[in-house]
Order: structure tokens, then sequence, then C-alpha cells
């Protein structure tokens, strides 16, 4: 029996390719074209969230045909599928944002599928918009088996009149136009050279948080989330995934020995270092729970409270993801983080190596600004800090990156959901020194606990952006920027704090200190509590409905399913 037989004969591929009782399944395969050495090699999955949406994820396809080259020089045999996208950038706004976070769980959930009625042996997953990396990156943790993470790469900036700029400005140029500051013309000169190229938004948004973290957590090669998406390197490292799944089929090595307690914590020293996007104090929770490991929002935060902030990223800082490429790229941030004790070095990868092995022979680049040093960072604290509270017992998060006043106080101004704040910001029916406060907006109450880039990009483009805060128990955009507080929970479709407010209640939000609270005493909040009634959700039926019904709090991560503490069997080894 030949190596590669031998590796064939634990694998789940074997259930539909070995054995006189799979002849008619072997039929299948000749039809598609594939020889008896390639039906009788380990199986291949490459999973693509490949479609026509937007940018972000126009290029995944391309690059998918660099993976199978990989893994078929390797002596596997690659079998190629697409799963869905909802893409945040068209979806924001409007209706379509209910269905961007489901997206994520959807995306996992399909993989799964796909990956278990196929019986495929490994995994080699592409995503290039915000929700699907951290879906495609649970889906591995799911099914355990060997499997690399490829992100699609970053958009390159837009220049507008000699000034670099993003989808982050297009979004405040709406506010701007709306009190007339920026003329309809020029609006649509804007649009059109705002996003030069294929590839996901620019900036230290979600999708690019995403992408950091997944170098950080292990599941990424070096290097190879920073590389822009029309950069022809992307095609070798995606080759190269290709040749190292088949290494780590060979090894064992499979997603749960790479993402422990200690990979996790990496993954949220980065967020914080990079001042990146809220969001991924959601997905960090979600993809631990796939690992069965408890990993909190509280415990994202603590991360979040002692790592430095290094990276100056917009939207709080001045450069996008190629200005860090091209200077050093993630290993840069990770390289000071680990010199001055902010990550743990011993965390295994997907090269077979740990991370101190990987950035070993990183050098410190001084010819740049982009990342500072670890010992001498842009603030002490992180770019995100964790909030907790009267209004916020299973707490709250905020991005303070780039932002010079970290206390406010001011009277509520209530909303229920985002379309009646943007238009009350967009009439400018508010006052300077309001916390806006939008509700029933979080996972369950949403459903879908939407982003409100749309408002709080409004309020930067009628200059009141630093002269009033938001909270909400949705989320906020990767590219928010302001006092914005989200996730707050308990949500207030289960009758959490925030759901019992009232205008003109003092709010005080303190995130040196990590506060959220309003002035109300313990009795007023219960006396509120008895009078208040649950809400109808928005949808009686599909999948928006089926998710409301499943999803938990946004402290855990909204996640859908019991997770890897339930499991009763693995996939990979049955």
């Amino acid at each position: 029996m030949d190596a590669k037989t031998s590796l064939k004969s634990r694998l789940p591929s074997r259930h539909v390719t070995e054995g006189p009782a799979r002849a008619p399944h072997r039929s299948y395969y000749y039809a598609m074209g594939l020889t008896k050495e390639q039906i009788h090699q380990p199986f291949v999955g490459v999973a693509s969230c490949w479609n026509e949406a937007a940018p972000c994820n126009i290029a995944l396809m391309r690059q998918a045909q660099a993976v199978k080259k990989g893994v078929a020089a390797a002596g596997g045999t690659p079998r190629e599928f697409c799963t869905i996208t909802v893409t945040d950038g068209i979806a924001m706004g409007h209706a379509g944002m209910y269905a961007s976070l489901p997206s994520r769980d959807l995306i996992a959930d399909s993989v799964e599928l796909t990956m278990r009625g196929h019986g495929y042996d490994a995994l080699v997953g592409l995503a290039g918009c915000d929700k699907s990396l951290p879906g495609m990156m649970m889906a591995m943790l799911r099914m355990n088996v060997p499997s690399v993470f490829i992100y699609g790469g970053s958009i390159l900036p837009g220049s507008f009149r000699g000034q670099t700029i993003t989808v982050q400005d297009m979004f405040e140029a709406v506010g701007k136009n709306s009190v007339g500051a920026l003329s309809d013309e020029d609006l649509d000169e804007m649009e059109q050279v705002a996003c030069p190229s294929a590839g996901a938004c620019g900036a230290q948004f979600t999708a690019n948080t995403m992408a950091t973290v997944s170098e950080a957590i292990g599941l990424a090669l070096p290097y190879s989330a920073g590389a822009p998406a029309p950069y022809e390197i992307r095609d070798r490292f995606c080759m190269t995934a290709g040749e190292i799944v088949m290494e780590l089929l060979a090894k064992n090595i499979r997603p749960r020995d790479i993402v422990t307690r200690k990979a996790l914590e990496n993954a949220a020293a980065v967020v914080a270092a990079s001042g990146g996007s809220t969001n991924a104090a959601l997905h960090l929770p979600a993809m631990a729970h796939e690992a069965g490991i408890e990993f909190d929002l509280f415990d994202v935060a603590e991360i979040f409270k002692k790592t430095p902030y290094v990276a100056d990223l917009k939207p709080g800082g001045r450069y996008v993801a190629k200005d860090m490429f091209e200077v050093g790229g993630i290993p840069l941030l990770m390289k000071t983080l680990l010199d001055h004790g902010y990550l743990h070095g011993d965390c295994l990868t997907v090269t077979g190596r740990t991370i101190a092995e990987n950035l070993e022979k990183v050098k410190w680049n001084d010819k740049q600004d982009v990342v500072y040093p670890a010992n001498k960072p842009i603030t002490k604290t992180g770019g995100v800090v964790g909030l907790k509270g009267n209004l916020a017992p299973d707490g709250a998060i905020v991005k303070v990156a780039g932002m010079s006043v970290l206390k406010f106080t001011g009277p509520a101004r209530v909303f229920d959901g985002e379309e009646a704040c943007f238009a009350a910001v967009k009439d400018r029916k508010y006052k300077e020194g309001d916390v806006l406060v939008i509700r029933y907006e979080g996972p369950r109450g949403g459903p879908g606990m939407r982003e409100m880039l749309a408002t709080t990009a409004a309020l930067y483009g009628q200059g009141t952006g630093g002269k009033v805060a938001l909270i909400t128990d949705g989320r906020f955009s990767g590219a928010t920027r302001g006092f914005c507080i989200g996730h707050v929970g308990p949500e207030a479709a289960v009758g959490g704090p925030i759901g019992l407010l009232k205008d003109g209640d003092m709010i005080t939000i303190d995130a040196v200190a990590g506060t959220i609270d309003v002035a109300l005493s313990e009795d007023e909040l219960k006396k509120r509590k008895a009078d208040w009634k649950p809400r109808d959700i928005h949808f009686g039926s599909g999948y928006l409905w089926k998710y409301a019904q499943q999803v938990g709090p946004a402290v855990k991560g909204a996640v859908t399913h019991p997770g890897g503490a339930a499991e009763k069997e693995c996939y990979a080894d049955g």
C-alpha cells in the first residue's frame, strides 16, 4: 500500500470512491473527466464566495483556479464549489442589511453541507466580503478537516482630485450632499472613482479586519491576507494554499489544532492593534463556538484593553490595507506585537510552524510610519474598547481608534429602527450633545443585527460626527467612526435595558473606564420592565424568520446552533 492509498483509507472521501459498492459514484466522476488516479486521490473542496454582487468577490473564481492547480500539483483532486455572499456595501442603508449577519451562518452551513454530502477530505476557502470571512473560517472549524483560508484581497484606493478616498468617503459624501456641502455634480464624479478595482473595501473595515485575523489566528499563510486583489502575487498565494492543504492532510493538522484559546487571543490583539472593526467582537466568539471554546465579548474586550493601537489605518487613521502590505504586511504588525509580549508565539499555523517561527526572519522596517513599534504606540490601549454597565449588562463595544474625546454624557433620543433615526439625521432633527439610540436592531429583534453606517456617515458628512453619540443593539460597519456604541446587550427584543429607555434619559459613556450607564435607579428599570411588551419581528416566514427563532445573544457571537462543545461525532473522523 503506497502513501497515497494509505492516506485515502482514513479520509471521508473513501465513502464515495472506494470498493465495488461505490461503482455508481465513480461513474459520476468519470462523467466529469476525472481519471482513475484522480478518483482515488484525496478530494479537496475549493469553496469560494464568488458572485457578481460587488467587487469584493468578483476575483474569487479566478483565484480558485490557482488554488486548484496547487492541489493537483501536490497530488490531490480539487472539487470547486461556490456559496453565497451578502455584500454589506450593497446591502447597507436599506432592508437588504437584514440579510447580512445571517449570511455568515448560512455560508458556514452551506459549506458544511457540501463537504458532508460529497465526502471531501480537506478545504481551501476563499472569501472577500465582511461576513463571508468568518463564515468560511467557522465552516473550517466546524468540519475540522485540514483547511487553509484565502482572502480575496483588498480594493485599491480611489483618487478624487488628488485625494485618496475609499467607500467610507462615499457614505460620508451623502451627508455632505444633504446639507449642501457637496454638489450633485461632485458626488457623481466622486462615485465613479472611489472604487477603481476588484477587491474588498480598502481600509481597516470588517473585511480587512477579519483578513488580519485569518493570519493572526493561523488559518492563512503569512502575507497572504494583505496583498490587494489586483496584485499578481495573489495567484502565488492561492497556488501555495492548494499545496499546503495537502501537507496538512498528510500530517493530519486540523483547524482545531490551530485555533486554540491562545490563537483567539492573538486574533483579538491584532484587531485592537490595527484599530479594526467592532464586528470582530461578534465573529471571534462565533468562531470559538465552532471549536467548542468559551470566548465571549468580555474575553475579547479584556485583550482589547491591554493591547496598544499601533497601525495607522483608516477609518481612524491615514492609510489603507495596500499601504500596510507594501511596508511589511500583517507579519510586520504581528512581529512588533510579538517582540513586546502581546502575542503568544507558540501557536501552530497552517505552515506547520508556530507564529514565532513564521515571524523569525521578519525585520522591523523603520522607513515607514504605517505601523508603529508596540513600545511606542499611537495610543497605549487598543483601538476597540469593551463597555459594560446598567445599560449594557451583557456588554457593548466601541471603536476608539482616531478619537480624541473618550467620554460623553447626554440625553437619549430614542428611535425604534434605523430608518427613523436616519430620517431624523437627514432632516437635522437632533441636537448636538444628544445620544441617539437605535434599538430593536439586535440579532433577534432586527432580525439580523443590521449595521448603521448610513446614519453614522451622514452625521460625519453634516459635521456633527464628534458632537453626538450613537448607541444601538445592532452593529456598526467597520467604516464607522465617532462615538458609536454597538452590540448593546441584552437587546431590546428580549427586554434589555436599551428597550426601556425614554427620550431625555441621561446616558453616560466612558471609554476610558469601560462603562455605559443610564441615570435610572434599579427600581425604575424594574418598573419599566414590568410595563414592557415584546414586539413582533418584521418577518413571519422565510430564512429571516427562521434565523430569529435560532439566534443567540451578541455577547456569545450571535450563533445559531450548540457548537463544537455539543458535537457527538466529528465529520473528519467518520
